[in-house]
């Protein structure tokens, strides 16, 4: 789905070919987050017994880390908020890595063509 970053020895990728690269991610990153929005709220809807819209509501207050906001009646209700809390941190911090992670690597591959044309004009 996402292509891999050029080497330290390619050169930088133009502004353009750049932004639809941070683009890919972006959606990528919501797609991501769209369909875990969407298991949270089945889960909810399944497990809790919960209205679509309260199963949306608690989906997304456990996605963005703010916590639950239901109690949870049942024990089948609870493990599935657990996990899904902890599905949670594992979607948080790879939407991040996919948001961060092109623009982490266009500045250190900038660096590294800094520092190749230091080593050249030094010579």
């Amino acid at each position: 789905m996402l292509e891999s970053f050029e080497h330290k020895n390619q050169p930088l990728l133009t502004p353009r070919a750049f932004a639809l690269r941070v683009l890919k991610s972006a959606v990528t990153a919501f797609v991501l987050i769209a369909l875990s929005l969407a298991l949270g709220a089945a889960g909810y809807h399944s497990f809790a017994h919960l209205g679509w819209l309260d199963a949306t509501h608690s989906a997304s207050m456990i996605l963005t880390g703010m916590g639950p906001v239901h109690p949870m009646e049942s024990d089948a209700a609870r493990l599935f908020e657990t996990c899904y809390a902890l599905f949670s941190g594992v979607v948080f911090l790879t939407v991040a890595a996919l948001i961060l992670g092109p623009l982490a690597h266009r500045l250190i591959h900038r660096f590294h063509l800094a520092e190749d044309e230091d080593e050249r004009s030094a010579k």
